[in-house]
Order: C-alpha cells, then sequence, then structure tokens
C-alpha cells in the first residue's frame, strides 16, 4: 500500500522509514522520512468523511484565498500529486501527504493556560483571516456537524425506542438533558433571530490541531481542516471550553477530577478574541460564555442518545462506556454553569485591560 500510495508522489517507499503519528481517532496517519525531508502521509476515513473530494476542495479554495492575502501565514497544506490533484486514491482509498514542519509540535492536554491561550489565538486568527472571505464558496465536509436541534431530536427519538434497562440506567443523564433543554431553545432563537453570522469555522478545536514552536510553545497554525466549513464562532470557542478547561477528558469515570479552570478560561477568551475582537459583533459577543454550554451540552446528548440506541455509533470498550461518557459531560456541563459568574467578571476584566492597552493585529 505504501508504495502505491509513494509512487503518486514520485516517492519511492524503500527510501523512507513510515511509522504512525499522532493521537487521532478518525483518520491513519504516518510520518514518512529519511536524513533529508518529512512527509506526513494520511488516509481519509470515508466512513466519517463520505465525500472526501470535499475536503480537497475547501483546503485548496482557502490555500488560494490566503496565499494572495495572507501569503506570510503557515498554511500546512498537501503536496500536488503527479496527476495534478491534492490527493491520490487507491483501491478506493483516499490519501494525501503533507509537508511535515519542522521544529514544531503538538500536544494533546492542555497543562498550562499558556497552551490554551495560544491555541485560542491560532484558531481565532484562523477565521479573522477568513472574515471577508466568500463562506459559501465552501462545501460541508459532515452534514449537520453541530447541528444541536438535530442531536436533541435524535436523543428524543433514542428515547421513545430504548429498552426499559437502558432507560432505567441512565435515568439521571436523561433527566438532566431534559433538565438542559433550554440550551437548544437558545441556540434556535440565535440562530432564527440572526444573532450568530455564518463564518469559516474549524469545528474541532482540540489542543492536538495546533502546531507549536517546539522550543518556546508558541502557536504556529491550525492543522487538520477536514471540517473546515461554514459555521458559527460558538462551535470553535465551545470545542475548546469543552475540551481544555478541565484535565480530566470525557473518559474520566472519577468525576471528582472534573474541575474546570478558570485560568485556562481567561486564556482561552485572551487569546481568541486578541484575533477576533474586531470580526465578532456586539451581539455575538454575548454569545462567548454560552458557547461552551452549546459544545459541552451537545457531546453528552450525543453520548446518552448512542447509549439508548445500543452503542451504534461511539466505539466502547465496557457495557456502560457511553452512558459514562455522558454524565461525564453532565458533570462538566453543571460545574461550567455554576461557574458562569466567575466568567462573566474574567471577561470584565480583561476587556478593561485590553481597552486601556490596546494592541494592534498583524497577519
Amino acid at each position: 500500500m505504501f508504495q502505491a500510495v509513494l509512487d503518486a508522489y514520485g516517492l519511492n517507499a524503500e527510501n523512507f522509514k513510515i511509522e504512525p503519528f499522532g493521537s487521532g481517532l478518525i483518520n491513519h496517519t504516518w510520518k514518512v522520512s529519511n536524513e533529508k525531508v518529512a512527509y506526513i502521509l494520511q488516509e481519509v476515513n470515508t466512513e466519517v468523511f463520505r465525500q472526501p473530494q470535499n475536503i480537497a476542495q475547501n483546503i485548496e479554495t482557502i490555500k488560494k484565498y490566503l496565499y494572495q492575502t495572507a501569503p506570510k501565514y503557515l498554511f500546512v497544506a498537501p503536496i500536488t500529486a503527479a496527476n495534478g490533484d491534492d490527493f491520490s486514491v487507491i483501491d478506493d482509498h483516499f490519501y494525501r501527504i503533507f509537508p511535515f514542519v519542522e521544529n514544531s509540535c503538538s500536544i494533546d492536554f492542555v497543562h498550562q493556560p499558556e497552551q490554551a491561550y495560544h491555541a485560542a489565538k491560532q484558531f481565532g486568527k484562523f477565521t479573522r483571516m477568513l472574515c471577508a472571505f466568500n463562506v459559501q464558496k465552501l462545501k460541508p465536509t459532515i452534514e449537520d456537524f453541530h447541528n444541536l436541534p438535530l442531536r436533541v431530536e435524535q436523543f428524543k427519538k433514542a428515547l421513545e425506542q430504548a429498552s426499559d434497562e437502558r432507560i432505567g440506567a441512565a435515568k439521571f443523564a436523561i433527566e438532566e438533558i431534559i433538565r438542559h433543554y433550554d440550551i437548544e431553545e437558545q441556540y434556535v432563537h440565535m440562530v432564527d433571530s440572526g444573532a450568530l453570522n455564518l463564518r469559516v469555522i474549524h469545528h474541532d478545536t482540540k489542543i492536538s490541531n495546533v502546531l507549536l514552536q517546539a522550543e518556546t510553545g508558541v502557536g504556529l497554525c491550525v492543522i487538520d481542516l477536514d471540517t473546515v466549513m461554514p459555521g458559527y464562532f460558538i462551535s470553535d470557542v465551545g470545542d475548546m471550553m469543552r475540551t481544555y478547561l478541565s484535565e480530566a477528558n470525557e473518559e474520566e469515570k472519577d468525576f471528582n477530577k472534573i474541575a474546570i479552570r478558570e485560568d485556562v478560561f481567561a486564556a482561552i477568551h485572551k487569546g481568541y478574541m486578541e484575533e477576533m475582537d474586531q470580526v465578532l459583533s456586539f451581539t455575538e459577543k454575548q454569545f462567548f460564555i454560552y458557547s461552551g454550554k452549546f459544545m459541552i451540552y451537545m457531546q453528552a446528548v450525543r453520548f446518552i442518545a448512542d447509549f439508548l440506541n445500543g452503542d451504534i455509533y461511539y466505539k466502547t470498550n465496557y457495557p456502560e462506556h457511553n452512558l459514562v461518557r455522558g454524565l461525564n459531560q453532565i458533570d462538566l456541563l453543571n460545574k461550567y454553569i455554576a461557574k458562569q459568574p466567575e466568567f462573566e467578571e474574567t471577561i470584565k476584566k480583561i476587556n478593561e485591560n485590553r481597552a486601556g492597552n490596546p494592541k494592534p493585529i498583524l497577519n
């Protein structure tokens, strides 16, 4: 397989060391390297991304725009294959090769607020640089990816069809999801009222999707652009809240370890708004804190719906895995909501400081 793929790029597999790379759960990724050069080879998971050509087209369209408007920005685009495409198809498998960015690194968990700051700044910068781009040129790569009303509707259908045993096991989780229906209601109101502007959004802002300078930890750029498509800023900010604020991730069974780090929240706000303060509307800024509720709640809904459906979507390692994941996210949600007064005070202080020390935004 490797030789056939590398042949499409004029490379000989015998001249390279090929080894698994990264911690991604969707696509298969390898580092292809020798003493002179290194690449990242990736096979796109077409069970998740059913129209991978849309990914390639989106990235190519954004690349051309950024090369014209922000030529100094580090945009890690796929290398062109011998046939002129940015991908190759071998035995119905979809592959692409990226240049390996030297002196860069990525991390899997936020250990310090500075890491959250640099990541948030890079995701904000990416959307800011594309604020004048015609978002309608992009195609959805996963339909209804962050469609909260759809996820709630799927939960309701799962609840109607679930076994009594699963409903009993998930009783508390079900009650909590129903108790927080107002989160979905607010989302519908925001969209229907036009409070949110459609923008170029990454949609998968986990910390590992930012390249950092290996020595300094300063952000370089965002990577893994498969989910870049039209969306709302609350998706990117909300996903950072969901995955950065607590040291315990969604797999943690001991909910006592789930804790909101207020300094990390401050770092997310500071980094993102340094780039997006002049881009977001006044109304959008009022939903910055809501974004965390939006994404955490949606993930809880998805886990519990899958548990009620008999674990047909997410891979599980033990019988109540999705239930535990859902309860984990519900606990995170409730702790997040409890911190809202502190979040509001944090934003107030950051804004006051920014007003007194304005900084120019540069590409």
